[in-house]
């Protein structure tokens, strides 16, 4: 689930970031360009969590 929720996340943050950044530059909106990049950022996201540690925070 958490894949799912996580693409869906990148999704949603990318294809609106890409269209801002389009209206702003003057393009047209790519649709498939936003999901390459959110398919990548998920990538990312999902690689990053698997190398972080799963400890406890120490209680000062």
């Amino acid at each position: 689930m958490k894949y799912i929720i996580t693409f869906v996340m990148s999704f949603l943050l990318v294809s609106m970031t890409n269209y801002v950044a389009g209206s702003i530059a003057g393009v047209s909106f790519d649709l498939m360009g936003g999901v390459i990049a959110s398919v990548v950022l998920a990538i990312v996201v999902l690689g990053i969590t698997a190398i972080l540690p799963d400890e406890e925070v120490a209680d000062y």
